[in-house]
């Protein structure tokens, strides 16, 4: 039993890993489209102008987005999270979609946001409004969502923590032996 157990907490960090490495190019991929696609349609009401399969233009603003607009980073935090947390599997997906949803939406509404100030004359509070989301409250976003998801899934696993507390009885109770 204490062997399935290492070996799945291998297994996970081997992922958590992966993630750190591969996770933000495998994200960009897959979201990057949808969420540039999805923030133009958003912005219909502005008659942007599709320049390229990440630009377009909206009242002479040519509005390019950059992997960063994906919110990407927290994804891959989300991700991280939820693998250094030990939960069965089914957990895994419904902690991840739930949350993939929520960054998604939040992440859109933040792009819309940013380029209603932009179009309006606003540039200097875009500026600085992008650069304060980006840089601060994107990661205090996750962490939050993070304690919001595992208080409404009814999660009591710490993130590493847990992992740590059940390797040092694993090897307590292998002295005893």
């Amino acid at each position: 039993m204490n062997i399935t157990h290492l070996q799945k907490l291998f297994i996970r960090y081997l992922f958590a890993l992966f993630f750190v490495l591969l996770g933000f190019k495998i994200i960009n991929t897959i979201i990057g489209p949808i969420t540039f696609y999805l923030s133009y349609l958003t912005l219909i009401y502005f008659s942007p102008e599709l320049v390229s399969s990440t630009s377009f233009i909206i009242n002479q603003i040519k509005l390019t987005f950059i992997p960063a607009c994906n919110a990407t980073g927290a994804y891959v935090l989300l991700i991280i999270l939820t693998l250094t947390t030990g939960l069965p599997l089914k957990k895994y997906f419904k902690l991840l979609l739930q949350g993939f949803f929520i960054i998604f939406i939040f992440n859109l509404i933040r792009i819309d946001l940013l380029i209603y100030l932009l179009i309006n004359g606003y540039s200097n509070l875009f500026e600085t409004l992008h650069l304060f989301i980006w840089k601060i409250l994107s990661t205090i976003f996750v962490v939050i969502l993070w304690i919001f998801l595992t208080r409404i899934n009814k999660i009591e696993n710490i993130p590493i923590y847990t992992d740590y507390k059940k390797i040092l009885k694993i090897l307590k109770q292998s002295k005893k032996s």
